[in-house]
């Protein structure tokens, strides 16, 4: 270990003991025993991305459970400056360049291997990984690690078919029936399989909409059955595999909103091989992120993409069956200055 990283960790548990009793050794010893995640990043339609990188990283760090790294590509796309300027900053690099349409980062080589699990903050064009590292990414999930989809990352890299399997579902990027079938829950409570043909992806207006649980899971165990999503898009329309995908959960997306008239999948879970996946839908401006429902989902749903356990409790301001629950955000820069 580096003198410099041995030096953090110290002074780390010197804080610790100070703010909670623990021993020095003790402190260690729980640094070294939490969960490492890397977010990656870097090219994004929707362009709350950086934001929301910070948002996600500080929610993990707050539940004491996560160590989190971010990896971001040079050529990076599509983000509000004045918007996200302070959160881009958080993990810029003098490398970073904004780029007026994706293009792929050849030096794209993220060490997968030094993590318990990924979450992809990547999203609709995101121009395609270098070969290698596809194939490092598709070891490392077939080996046992973690990959959690973050909403718009499902709609990325519909040319790669292990990825669309780690996903289950996506949307746009021209995927059609040849991706595999829409799936949704009926009025009866049925799961759909549909084969008919049609593009892939749609969301109507921005709104709150409920989320139903719909399989038992660890991710949504002690949760209200039905709960109330803060504004957000409610995908639609998704098509893919589907396999070895379970649907924890899903949003009714109502047609007077533009949506599809049914139940929709929203938190799903993949199995590929030895790895887990946690996949939701939920999150597409901040007001999303804010929401305690995609909050406590997300940081439940690392955990367990990580270690097939969840150990976190349901806050006491988890939303409600006809009243959501948000947290305004604030970001912690003692925490992501770089």
């Amino acid at each position: 270990m580096k003198v410099r990283a041995l030096l953090n960790i110290v002074g780390l548990s010197a804080l610790v003991y100070s703010l909670t009793g623990l021993s020095p050794s003790a402190a260690l010893e729980a640094e070294a025993n939490k969960l490492n995640v890397l977010i990656v990043d870097g090219q994004n339609n929707h362009k709350v991305w950086p934001v929301s990188t910070v948002m996600m990283r500080q929610y993990l760090l707050q539940t004491g459970l996560f160590s989190v790294d971010v990896y971001r590509t040079e050529p990076v796309w599509r983000f509000d400056f004045e918007l996200s300027d302070n959160a881009f900053r958080q993990h810029a690099h003098k490398s970073h360049f904004k780029v007026d349409e994706p293009i792929s980062d050849p030096s794209f080589r993220p060490d997968f291997e030094r993590y318990d699990v990924v979450v992809s903050n990547f999203g609709y064009k995101a121009a395609p990984w270098p070969e290698a590292t596809q194939q490092a990414f598709t070891a490392f999930v077939a080996n046992g690690g973690g990959f959690v989809s973050v909403h718009a990352a499902n709609n990325a890299f519909p040319d790669w078919p292990e990825y669309n399997l780690l996903t289950g579902l996506g949307g746009w990027g021209d995927r059609d029936e040849h991706a595999g079938p829409y799936v949704y829950f009926d009025e009866q409570g049925q799961k759909v399989i549909d084969h008919s043909k049609g593009p892939a992806g749609a969301h109507g207006n921005k709104h709150e909409f409920q989320i139903r649980q719909r399989n038992v899971h660890p991710i949504t165990a002690d949760l209200p059955q039905v709960w109330m999503h803060s504004k957000d898009e409610c995908y639609g329309k998704l098509r893919g595999p589907a396999v070895n995908m379970n649907i924890i959960a899903t949003a009714y997306c109502p047609a007077e909103k533009q949506g599809t008239g049914r139940h929709e999948p929203a938190l799903m879970t993949i199995t590929y091989k030895q790895g887990r996946i946690f996949h939701t839908t939920l999150g597409h401006q901040q007001e999303s992120f804010e929401s305690v429902g995609f909050i406590v989902t997300f940081t439940r749903g690392v955990q367990w993409a990580a270690t097939g356990e969840v150990t976190l409790a349901k806050p006491q301001d988890f939303p409600s069956e006809n009243a959501s629950s948000r947290r305004p955000f604030i970001i912690d820069t003692s925490t992501h200055n770089n």
